[in-house]
């Protein structure tokens, strides 16, 4: 007797199998199909696999959910040793090894699920559902496939994308050390032309970054410096053993094109004699060691600002784009092209570069201090939402316009810095006014600079004690001028210490004259149209005030 009920039950049992409307959707009503499809399709999106396992083939199905799961479990571990050690987690993203074997199994992921979508359109029979369910059933699965294996793809194709731009931009060679606790990156502004060999650097300055904090500070030294000083290890250094003393025309800005023509023979092995030259010479003249660099043409400049969608500064004068030049021995041009307005601004490409590059009717170091701005805006607004959202047309623009020496190994720690820097106030200081007089760069005092720099970058001291270094500079003998900002230039931070936004950020732009009337563009060339130059000298002095907004 008790055969005769496991026989019955086992029927039951089979009976209620071969009528599961999930599994066995012939003969149920429409409406209950167009719900069994679209849980399929939920089911395929949110755990792939398991809409195979209880609808379709189980021998497929359980494959993709081992696959499944196995993901979802690398992801954890990837997720924990982020939080360990975020530097591994880049390093491996950006190792041309690992980031190759990463698009492969993207890839291939994604091809797989899609593969699931579509043998989950098969399972799901749209022609069984309700006449107005049917395109609705599968827009929805096309909608998923896309969000899911399309996003796959994309990531797949953006990582590739990022491979590339690694593998041209920056070197093979081996990671550097921290100097003194800190890496130095020489950053350079190139304006290579058809009829230069080599690049000249338009501007020159150096981002220090503490290895532990990430707190940074940008040191720019004027592209007219004189007698640059070339480390201890420099091969330039037997060619000029007193400093680049060769008369005015050896600034420091010629040294990469100087190299480039006359000496590369000095860097056998080196991919850019010109610009390690120069390296060895910023490294000599602050009295640091700065160990790579990373040169921008500016010439490409204004497409990497435009991927980025603009830069926003708050401008403390009119600053012009200026027109052709005729009159170089006195730095006189045409009318202007046009003029970046004083206040906040929303920069293209364009206008970003003319204002980090004009210099009419104020000195370089405005221009200088413009510069200095344009860079903390471009950190600063580079954030991970721009980043993932303009990453191609970025790399792209980036892969034109930017070359390093920067090992290629070590990306994973440099970008754990810079998001460590982000946020932090950066310290500024710049050989020549508002830190040292004009004639500094001419007849410069290397030992007071050594001093500086190294006060500048020395862990912060307490208030009080900044204050009282900053004095005992200040009222030594030597170029350091204590007289504080000159007109059109930005306040300079205490050595050592980060800037003051009362003092650095915190200005209000001239927008009025003195007799309180709103300066325009008309009034501006008005003067320039009268030879009234020193009038629009008088209302634009301020426009090396900046500050990234």
């Amino acid at each position: 007797m008790s055969n005769g009920l496991a026989a019955a039950a086992e029927k039951t049992r089979r009976r209620g199998v071969l009528t599961d409307p999930v599994r066995y959707p012939s003969g149920s009503a429409p409406r209950v199909l167009s719900k069994r499809a679209f849980l399929l399709i939920l089911l395929t999106l949110l755990v792939p696999g398991s809409a195979q396992v209880v609808a379709g083939n189980r021998r497929l199905g359980r494959i993709a959910l081992r696959v499944t799961l196995t993901v979802w479990g690398l992801l954890i571990v990837a997720l924990v040793v982020l939080a360990a050690s975020r530097p591994a987690v880049i390093n491996v993203i950006t190792n041309p090894v690992t980031s190759l074997l990463l698009v492969m199994v993207l890839a291939a992921l994604a091809l797989g699920w899609a593969a699931l979508f579509l043998n989950t359109l098969r399972l799901i029979r749209p022609v069984l559902l309700e006449t107005g369910m049917r395109a609705a059933a599968v827009l929805t699965l096309v909608l998923a496939m896309l969000l899911s294996s399309g996003s796959l793809g994309y990531a797949a194709y953006l990582l590739n994308v990022g491979r590339g731009a690694i593998g041209t931009i920056f070197a093979n060679g081996p990671a550097m050390e921290p100097s003194a606790g800190r890496y130095n990156f020489l950053m350079m502004g190139g304006d290579a032309g058809a009829d230069r060999t080599g690049r000249r650097p338009d501007s020159l300055s150096v981002i220090s970054v503490d290895a532990k904090t990430g707190q940074s500070a940008i040191i720019s030294i004027p592209r007219n410096l004189q007698n640059a000083r070339f480390s201890e290890d420099s091969p330039m250094r037997k060619i000029y053993p007193d400093g680049y003393d060769c008369g005015d025309e050896c600034l420091i800005n010629a040294i990469n094109t100087e190299v480039t023509n006359k000496y590369k023979d000095l860097y056998p092995g080196v991919e850019d004699p010109g610009a390690q030259a120069t390296l060895e010479a910023v490294s000599g003249t602050l009295g640091i060691k700065v160990q790579a660099y990373v040169l921008v043409d500016m010439d490409g400049f204004a497409k990497l600002i435009d991927a980025m969608g603009g830069i926003k500064i708050k401008a403390g004068g009119w600053v012009p784009i200026s027109g052709e030049t005729i009159d170089e021995a006195n730095g006189i041009h045409g009318m202007p092209l046009g003029w970046i307005p004083a206040g906040d601004n929303t920069l293209d490409g364009y206008h970003a570069l003319w204002y980090g590059r004009s210099r009419e009717f104020v000195d370089d170091y405005a221009r200088i201090a413009r510069q200095q701005c344009v860079q903390q805006a471009m950190l600063k607004q580079l954030d991970p939402a721009t980043l993932l959202s303009k990453f191609e047309d970025i790399v792209k623009a980036g892969t034109k316009v930017v070359d390093s020496n920067i090992s290629a190994s070590q990306l994973g720690s440099f970008v754990d810095l810079a998001l460590k820097s982000k946020g932090q106030p950066v310290s500024r200081l710049t050989i020549g006014p508002p830190d040292f007089d004009a004639s500094f760069s001419t007849v410069p005092d290397f030992d007071r600079i050594h001093q500086t720099v190294d006060k500048l970058l020395a862990p912060a001291p307490a208030a009080g004690a900044a204050e009282d270094s900053l004095r005992q500079l200040t009222t030594a003998p030597g170029p350091l001028s204590a007289a504080g900002p000159r007109p059109g230039t930005a306040p300079a931070a205490l050595p050592g210490t980060a800037p003051s936004p009362s003092s650095s950020w915190d200005f209000t732009p001239v927008t009025i004259t003195p007799d309180g009337e709103l300066i325009t563009e008309q009034m501006l060339n008005g003067f320039k149209r009268i030879g009234d130059e020193q009038s629009i000298r008088n209302l634009v002095a301020t426009n090396g005030q900046c500050a990234p907004l």
